[in-house]
C-alpha cells in the first residue's frame, strides 16, 4: 500500500527536503513567542458551581475583589516607624496611580491588625483590580511589578525592605515564565544525554545526529501551529511542555526506528534509494500505526469539557502528527542521499559492537521460549507490586511545592505567612443570593447569615470568615438590622466592607472564608466539602436564597469531579479505538485484547509509583520535594493515562510488526517470537532511554503538575520497555501459539512445524 508514496518520497527527495527546511524556517519566529499566547488560568466548557458563583459575583459587585495584586512588604523595623511609614505611602501611591487598579487597601487605610505580623515588621499591600481588567491581570502582572519595584529601588535603605508582589494573576505569570524556563533547561540537559544513547545504539556519528535533527525540528514546526490554532481556542501554558516533551521523545524514538531499520536494509545489498523505499513500507508502516495510537490516547483527552485537557489533545495530536511526517517523509528522504555516509566514523562502530551483539538478546529470547510460563509469572508479581500501592491514591490539590519553587510569588507568598495571612491568597467565596426584589441583609435572612457563618467558623480549619454580619466585634443582630434598614447610611458607615461583601442592590451578599496557615491545600477541598455539605443539610433562615460557592478550592473540587466523572469514558474511548486500530493493523483479536491489557499494566505501574514517591514522599528529596504532596492533582492521572497508553503502544507495535514479520515468512509462532525479541531489543531499549531522559528532566521542574506528568512518563515508559515488552509480551505469545494470529492465520502453513511452537 504505501509502494507508491515511498517511491514518491524518494524521487522527489530534495524537494521534500528543501519544504521542510522552509516550513522550519517560517516556523521558528512564530514558535519563539508562543508562550505568548499561552494561558496559565484554565477555564471549563461545562457549567459549574463555582462558575455561576464567579458570574454573581462579577455581574452584581461594584468592587467584586476578585482578582488582586499583594504587595508583600517586610523591612528593618516596625511599620510604625517614620522610614517605615514613608515607604508604604509609596507603594500605596504607586499602586493606586495605575489605570486598572480599582481599590488599594493597607495598614494606613486600615484599622485592622490583620495587615501586620506578629512582630510588626511585616505587612502588605492589597491592590484590587477593575472588572475590566479582570480578564488580562497575568498580563498586567509584569508591569505592575515594574512599576512597584522602581518605587522601592529609590527607597532609602533599599536592602533593608523586602517588597515582593505575590498574587493570583503573579502566580500564574510566574508558572507561565517558570515553564518555558524549565522546558528550555530540560531541553538543554536533555539532547547531550540523548546525543550519547544515539552514538552508543548506532555506532555512528552522522545516524545519530538525524533522529536528534528530526526532534529538533518537530518542536518548533509543532509550535508554530500550536501559535495559529491558539488564536481559535484557548491553549494551555502546558502545551508547551508536552509539545517539548512528546516533540522530542516521540519525534527521536520514531527517527531511531526508521535509521535503524534502513542501515539493516543497507546491510542486506540494497542500494541507498531501494533501502529508503523498502525502509518507508516497513518500518514507516509501524511508525504511521504507532502512531495512530498515541493520537488516540491524546484526542481522547478532548472529551474533558476544559481548556487544559483539551489545549493538550489539540497540542499532542499537532506534535505527533507533525513528528510522524517528518520521520516518513524529511528521514528517508535525508537517507536517501546519504546512503551509506550514516555510518561515519566507521571506526566508531567496531568499539560498540557489544552493544549490538545480538546473542545476549538471543539467549534472552531463548529462555522465554523455554520457560513462557514462569516468566509470565514472574512478571505479574512484580507488576502486581509496583501497582499496588495505586490502592492508596489520593486525589486532590497537593499540600506542597504548589508554588513554583525560587519565584516572586512564592516568595511574597513565604511573606504573608509569617503575617497569618497567606489564605488571602486563596480564599473561599460564599455567595448568598435572596429572591428577587428581596434584600439579603433584611430581617428575614440576617439571622440565617449569622448562623451559616457560625457553622463555617466551628470547622478548625476555619480561621476567620468576613461577612456583612462580621464588621466589627460586639455588634448585635439587632444593631445588624437597624444598621441595614438604610443601606445608604450602612455603606456610608462601612464603604470598603460593604461594597466587596454587599450587591448595589442588596440582593446578594458574599462571605469570605479565610483558612488556617496550618490549613494545607489538600485538606481546604474537604473545607469546601464541608460548607457545601452544611447548605445542602439546610440553615434555618436561609431556605429560600440560593447559596453557591466559588474560589480556587471550589473550582478544583468541581473539576475533580466532572474529570472522574468522565474519566471511564476516556478510558473506555482509548481501550476501544486502539484495540480496533490493532485489529486493523494486524488482522488479530488476541493481539489487540492482549495490548490493551499489558499497556493497562503499564500505566497502572507509573500510578502506584506516582503515589509511592509523591504522595507517600518515599525518596520524594530525589525530585526536590518539601514532604509527601498528601494527594495527587487530578489532571495527572487524566493526562499520564491518555498519553502513557498511546506511547506504549510505540514499543509494542515495533516488537509485534518484527514478530508478525517474520511470523508470516517462516509460519512458526515461536520462532518468529524469538527472532522479532532479538531483533527489536536494542532499538526499544535505546529508545526507552531516549523518551526516559527526556521525560525525566521534567521529573526536576518547579511546577508540581509538570513534575508529577514527567516522572508519571519516565517510570511508565521504563516500566513498559523492560517489565512488559522484554517479559509478559514475548512470555504470552509464546504460550498463545497460533492463536496469536487468529483470524488472520487459518491454515497451517506449509513449512515444517517445530515441536516447541504453539
Amino acid at each position: 500500500m504505501l509502494g507508491s508514496p515511498a517511491r514518491a518520497i524518494v524521487r522527489f527527495r530534495f524537494l521534500i527536503i528543501a519544504f521542510w527546511v522552509v516550513v522550519a524556517a517560517f516556523a521558528i519566529p512564530r514558535a519563539s513567542r508562543v508562550h505568548d499566547v499561552l494561558e496559565v488560568e484554565g477555564t471549563t466548557e461545562f457549567p459549574t458551581e463555582s462558575k455561576q458563583a464567579k458570574a454573581i459575583v462579577r455581574g452584581e459587585f461594584a468592587e467584586p475583589l476578585s482578582t488582586f495584586f499583594i504587595i508583600a512588604v517586610e523591612g528593618p523595623t516596625p511599620i510604625d516607624s517614620p522610614a517605615y511609614q514613608d515607604a508604604l505611602r509609596r507603594l500605596e501611591h504607586a499602586a493606586r496611580s495605575q489605570p486598572y487598579i480599582s481599590l488599594v487597601l493597607s495598614p494606613l487605610s486600615s484599622t485592622t491588625s490583620a495587615f501586620v505580623s506578629a512582630d510588626r515588621r511585616a505587612t502588605f499591600i492589597l491592590a484590587a483590580l477593575d472588572e475590566a481588567h479582570g480578564d488580562t491581570a497575568t498580563d498586567l502582572t509584569q508591569p505592575f511589578r515594574q512599576v512597584i519595584h522602581a518605587i522601592a529601588d529609590r527607597l532609602p535603605n533599599r536592602t533593608d525592605y523586602n517588597v515582593q508582589v505575590t498574587g493570583g494573576p503573579p502566580l500564574d505569570y510566574d508558572v507561565r515564565v517558570v515553564t518555558k524556563e524549565d522546558v528550555d533547561r530540560a531541553e538543554a540537559q536533555a539532547l547531550p544525554l540523548v546525543a550519547v544513547v544515539l552514538i552508543v545504539a548506532f555506532g555512528a556519528l552522522v545516524a545519530a545526529i538525524l533522529p536528534i535533527i528530526i526532534g529538533l525540528f518537530v518542536i518548533p514546526c509543532s509550535l508554530a501551529l500550536v501559535h495559529v490554532v491558539a488564536a481559535f481556542m484557548p491553549m494551555s501554558v502546558f502545551v508547551l511542555t508536552i509539545a517539548t516533551m512528546i516533540g522530542l521523545g516521540v519525534g527521536i524514538d520514531y527517527s531511531l526506528l526508521i535509521v535503524t531499520r534502513f542501515r539493516e536494509e543497507l546491510n542486506r545489498g540494497l542500494r541507498r534509494r531501494d533501502a529508503a523505499v523498502r525502509t518507508i513500507e516497513t518500518a514507516g508502516r509501524a511508525v504511521m500505526t504507532s502512531g495512530l495510537t498515541v493520537l488516540v490516547g491524546f484526542g481522547g483527552l478532548y472529551i474533558a469539557p476544559m481548556s487544559e485537557t483539551r489545549s493538550v489533545s489539540v497540542g499532542g495530536v499537532i506534535v505527533v502528527s507533525v513528528a510522524v511526517l517528518l520521520a516518513v517523509t524529511l528521514l528517508p528522504a535525508v537517507l536517501a542521499v546519504l546512503g551509506r555516509a550514516i555510518d561515519a566514523p566507521r571506526g566508531l562502530a567496531k568499539r560498540l559492537a557489544w552493544y549490538h551483539a545480538p546473542t545476549g538478546w538471543e539467549r534472552w529470547a531463548r529462555w522465554l521460549g523455554n520457560h513462557p510460563w514462569r516468566a509470565l509469572l514472574l512478571g505479574l508479581a512484580l507488576a502486581a507490586v509496583v501497582t499496588w500501592p495505586i490502592v492508596h491514591i489520593k486525589i486532590g490539590l497537593p499540600r506542597t511545592d504548589w508554588f513554583p519553587q525560587g519565584t516572586e510569588s512564592a516568595a511574597g507568598a513565604e511573606v504573608l505567612e509569617r503575617i497569618g495571612m497567606r489564605a488571602l491568597l486563596q480564599p473561599i467565596t460564599v455567595v448568598v443570593q435572596a429572591p428577587e426584589g428581596q434584600k439579603v441583609v433584611g430581617t428575614r435572612y440576617l439571622r440565617g447569615l449569622r448562623r451559616l457563618q457560625d457553622s463555617i467558623l466551628a470547622d478548625p480549619r476555619v480561621a476567620d470568615v468576613r461577612s456583612v454580619v462580621a464588621l466589627q466585634p460586639g455588634i448585635s443582630m439587632l444593631q445588624y438590622s437597624i444598621l441595614y434598614s438604610d443601606l445608604a447610611r450602612a455603606r456610608a458607615r462601612y464603604p470598603e466592607a460593604l461594597n466587596s461583601l454587599l450587591s448595589a442592590d442588596g440582593q446578594t451578599t458574599r462571605m469570605t472564608v479565610l483558612l488556617n496557615d496550618s490549613t494545607s491545600i489538600t485538606s481546604s477541598m474537604d473545607v469546601v466539602r464541608r460548607i457545601r455539605a452544611i447548605r445542602d443539610t439546610g440553615v434555618a433562615g436561609l431556605d429560600s436564597v440560593t447559596v453557591l460557592l466559588d474560589g480556587f478550592q471550589a473550582a478544583s473540587v468541581d473539576l475533580q469531579d466532572e474529570l472522574l466523572r468522565r474519566f471511564p469514558l476516556l478510558i473506555a474511548v482509548v481501550l476501544v479505538i486502539t484495540a480496533v486500530a490493532m485489529f486493523i493493523a494486524f488482522q488479530s483479536v488476541l493481539v489487540p485484547l492482549k495490548a490493551v491489557v499489558m499497556n493497562c499494566l503499564s500505566v497502572a505501574g507509573a500510578f502506584g509509583l506516582i503515589v509511592l514517591v509523591f504522595q507517600e514522599g518515599v525518596g520524594g528529596a530525589l525530585f526536590r520535594l518539601d514532604g509527601p504532596v498528601g494527594a495527587i492533582y487530578v489532571l495527572v492521572p487524566v493526562l499520564v493515562f491518555a498519553v502513557v497508553f498511546g506511547l506504549s503502544m510505540d514499543y509494542e507495535v515495533f516488537l509485534l510488526a518484527r514478530i508478525k514479520e517474520a511470523f508470516d515468512r517462516s509460519g512458526r509462532n515461536s520462532q518468529a517470537t524469538m527472532e522479532g525479541l532479538s531483533a527489536t531489543a536494542s532499538v526499544i531499549t535505546s529508545a526507552a532511554a531516549i523518551m526516559i531522559i527526556v521525560f525525566g528532566m521534567f521529573a526536576f521542574s518547579r511546577v508540581i503538575a509538570v513534575r508529577l506528568f514527567g516522572f508519571g512518563l519516565a517510570v511508565a515508559v521504563f516500566l513498559d520497555a523492560t517489565l512488559v515488552r522484554m517479559v509478559l509480551v514475548p512470555a504470552f505469545m509464546h504460550i498463545a501459539g497460533r492463536w496469536n494470529w487468529w483470524p488472520g492465520v487459518r491454515r497451517a502453513p506449509t513449512v515444517p512445524r517445530r515441536p516447541s511452537d504453539g
